[in-house]
């Protein structure tokens, strides 16, 4: 056992998206600073944000209907929408930037224009759906929106889920054809190149076993070398737990306040992959419907094109499912090695209030390949069982916490930060939307940990991100500008697509 020390300005911990953001958007900020990454893998974005693991939609909420509430007095509430679409703006003014300084290339092998479609059936559905349209078209954030229900004009836009449709049930869909499919996986992997070129270093098998705070300020990292199993001791000013289902266990171990009565719900997800390529030509979008009552937000019925390893596949899920690991790489215990005794009462009063959620969950994991495919069949009607072959997709860990609003052991499925009060640390918990906000949500972070710099780092981060600081809908004029260039930039536009 080795006890080397060496000390840095900046950790990350995990080599997943949100690590590689923070790494790229402080690399540019303060190019000397010194930065390492721990991963426990033997690769960067092998987790949650590995292409196989998450949805891949670049979540600008064109097509969720989970972020659109009907209000009791029959409203559409889109204030969440309107939110989540302005933070994907900012990750794609971020994306554009690496690549119009040459510090990333070949934006195609990460994002790809695709159009988004929010599909629902039935009378009450349909007349949501229309006032959804109506509210979000009014709204210059979501121009270019577009309804039907007429059945031509669906069996163009999506023959696959059209064809051999026998139901009378009134149909409806909103289509946009800015969205897009993103490959985080590819991102991430392409953001931890350039930050290698930058010289920071990155080191793979590593698992951090402790952490804890030293005399003089600093953060010690307890890392073991997964295949020697030498142990290292590394010092920064600076942690981020970035570890996706694995940062719960690592805020637990720093022991700042700010991480007490927290938990954490494991909820896994399971896709079906078509492997038939005539069956893939046929669909040409990213198509959500409605969460049937009872299943968590997550739990969003889609049928999506997606591009992985430079090929078009098709996908369909999620089904939910439910294991007591934090990773998919982790272990049977992590659900209950996180119950502490300051977080055991939150945690119970979670468990009491979510059985409903809990039950939903375990029949999500008994359902048969026969009773999947009855669910693929509401979406595509036609569809054959042995086009179509189960995938387990990534864990996720939601956040469990007391809240004013919904009192003690509150599940919330957002993405959470959580900060030592000093900024010397931070860790990211929760998930959805997660990735296509990352930049947003690093953005953030920088402002709470470094608020000494904010001042000087202002300009760079206004050339980085154009809107920084703005609210998009306050200038609309600024939206067209972003989108066109990024459009040209990220190779979306319109005239580059027909060339494609």
């Amino acid at each position: 056992m080795s006890n080397r020390q060496t000390q840095s300005d900046v950790i990350l911990i995990g080599a997943g998206i949100m690590s590689a953001t923070l790494g790229s958007l402080l690399k540019e900020l303060v190019p000397d600073w010194e930065i390492k990454v721990f991963e426990k893998l033997a690769s960067a974005g092998e987790e949650s944000s590995n292409e196989w693991n998450n949805a891949g939609t670049g979540h600008a909420a064109l097509c969720e209907l989970n972020y659109t509430d009907e209000k009791p007095d029959g409203s559409i509430d889109i204030s969440k929408a309107i939110k989540i679409n302005e933070q994907f703006q900012v990750s794609r003014q971020f994306w554009s930037y690496l690549v119009d300084h040459n510090l990333i290339r070949n934006p195609q092998d990460f994002i790809m224009p695709l159009p988004h479609m929010s599909m629902v059936q039935g009378e009450k559905n349909v007349s949501f759906l229309k006032k959804r349209f109506e509210a979000m078209t009014a709204n210059p954030l979501f121009q270019g929106m577009e309804f039907s229900d007429d059945p031509k004009k669906l069996m163009e836009w999506i023959p696959l889920i059209m064809e051999g449709r026998t139901s009378n049930e009134p149909i409806a869909a909103t289509k946009i054809d800015s969205g897009t499919d993103v490959n985080f996986g590819a991102l991430t992997r392409i953001l931890f190149d350039y930050l290698k070129s930058k010289n920071v270093e990155i080191k793979f098998k590593q698992n951090v076993d402790d952490i804890k705070r030293t005399r003089d300020g600093l953060w010690e990292l307890k890392v073991r070398n997964l295949d020697t199993g030498t142990v290292e001791r590394h010092t920064a000013k600076f942690v981020f737990i970035g570890g996706g289902g694995g940062s719960l266990p690592l805020l637990q171990k720093s022991g700042i306040p700010e991480g007490k009565n927290i938990g954490g719900f494991p909820v896994s997800g399971l896709f079906m992959v078509c492997n038939n390529p005539d069956v893939v030509e046929q669909h040409h979008a990213k198509v959500y419907g409605k969460a049937p009552v009872g299943a968590p937000p997550m739990s969003v019925p889609h049928l999506d094109t997606r591009y992985i390893d430079n090929k078009k596949s098709l996908l369909f899920g999620p089904f939910a499912g439910f294991s007591p690991k934090f990773l998919k790489t982790g272990s049977m215990f992590d659900l209950i090695g996180s119950v502490k005794p300051n977080n055991v009462v939150t945690m119970l009063a979670a468990g009491a209030k979510n059985v409903s959620l809990t039950k939903y969950l375990i029949q999500q994991v008994m359902l048969s390949k026969e009773k999947r495919m009855e669910e693929l069949r509401q979406f595509v009607p036609s569809a054959k069982s042995e086009d179509w072959d189960l995938v387990v997709a990534g864990q996720r860990v939601q956040v469990i916490k007391d809240t004013e609003a919904g009192g003690k052991g509150t599940l919330q499925f957002g993405t959470e930060v959580v900060s030592g009060a000093d900024g010397s640390i931070a860790a990211l918990l929760g998930a959805s939307p997660g990735a296509s906000t990352a930049v947003s949500v690093m953005l953030e972070l920088i402002k709470k940990c470094f608020p000494q710099h904010m001042k000087a780092w202002e300009p760079k981060l206004k050339e980085m991100i154009p809107s920084y600081g703005e609210s998009l809908l306050k200038k609309p004029e600024l939206i067209d500008e972003i989108n066109t260039s990024t459009s040209r930039t990220l190779g979306l536009s319109r005239e580059l697509q027909h060339a494609n």
